[in-house]
């Protein structure tokens, strides 16, 4: 299959690019290049250097390459940025994304598989873990953005048949993801208590997520290309961990003894949520294989290897 991983420079969508090509498929990827490298394309790999807002590029590609599958990861992530500017959130995520899944139906690709979000679009939960049918109460730009497009691709199903796949990410980590870019607690940390440095919790740190390592995501995009069709699904491991037990499992890991620094609560996050990735399972066949500490040490290894020896 001919498949176009947008955002696929990043941290996400470079692995997702990566597990495509090892399945044997033709793969491009379209992307800005404002948070993903170049480098992080895999080897044989089309990169079209491109912005989903622009129609006439979006236009170019797909006539060069002419993707049968859409594996969307291309996004405005940053909660806080969403905030701060949500007409660019807006931009980014609803109207990009709108421009793609326009082309997507002109150019009769097969099927789009968009990656969501599961932390934001729920708000604070009534229950744990999130259902999918839980009600959807955003509290911030970036969920309520992430979660419109959800509607625009039901809407390309009913109005022309538009075949897609939703799949709600938890806190996503491992090998690659940058601290500075595409921020992710793990692998602030890490870099942080590599270099001596005291990280920051804010708030209290006993806020909760859920955290799936990235070979488990990889496996259920892959899984998305021939299951899942018109569902909306938790990618998930039902379980939280808080901030405060990442910082511990670190120190344990590096074997170094370094209090956090702790600062105030930042608006637009959410306390607690962990996702319930049953319906995973039972529509993709799909459930996380890596422990949480397991896929922090194999994170911790990386960001080893990765530092210049003095």
């Amino acid at each position: 299959m001919r498949i176009l991983v947008t955002g696929g420079a990043g941290f996400i969508g470079s692995h997702v690019a990566e597990g495509f090509l090892a399945r044997g498929h033709n793969v491009a990827v379209l992307d800005n290049l404002s948070t993903g490298f170049r480098h992080n394309v895999p080897a044989n790999v089309r990169l079209f250097e491109a912005d989903i807002r622009d129609e006439n590029a979006l236009q170019r590609v797909f006539e060069e390459f002419r993707p049968e599958i859409i594996d969307h990861h291309a996004a405005q992530m940053d909660v806080r940025k969403s905030l701060d500017n949500p007409v660019f959130d807006a931009e980014t995520n609803i109207v990009g994304t709108l421009k793609l899944i326009l082309e997507s139906v002109r150019s009769g690709v097969k099927r789009f598989i968009y990656a969501s979000t599961g932390g934001a679009v729920y708000g604070e939960p009534k229950q744990l873990p999130v259902e999918e049918q839980h009600t959807i109460n955003p509290e911030c730009a970036y969920g309520i953005s992430k979660h419109t497009v959800e509607h625009y691709l039901e809407l390309y199903r009913i109005l022309q048949g538009l075949k897609y796949v939703v799949l709600r990410y938890p806190n996503v980590y491992g090998p690659r993801q940058n601290p500075h870019g595409e921020a992710g607690v793990n692998a602030i940390f890490i870099g942080l208590l590599l270099e001596g440095k005291t990280p920051t919790i804010f708030g209290n740190g006993e806020h909760v997520r859920d955290y799936v390592f990235i070979s488990d995501v990889v496996d259920a995009n892959l899984r998305a290309l021939e299951r899942g069709e018109g569902q909306i699904i938790n990618i998930g491991s039902g379980r939280g961990t808080s901030v405060n037990q990442i910082h511990e499992m670190l120190c344990h890991i590096l074997k170094v003894d370094k209090p956090a620094h702790h600062a105030p609560g930042r608006p637009g996050e959410i306390q607690r949520v962990y996702l319930d990735a049953r319906k995973a399972e039972t529509v993709l066949g799909w459930k996380p294989t890596i422990t949480f500490e397991d896929g922090l040490r194999r994170t911790v290894d990386w960001h080893k290897q990765q530092r210049v020896p003095a």
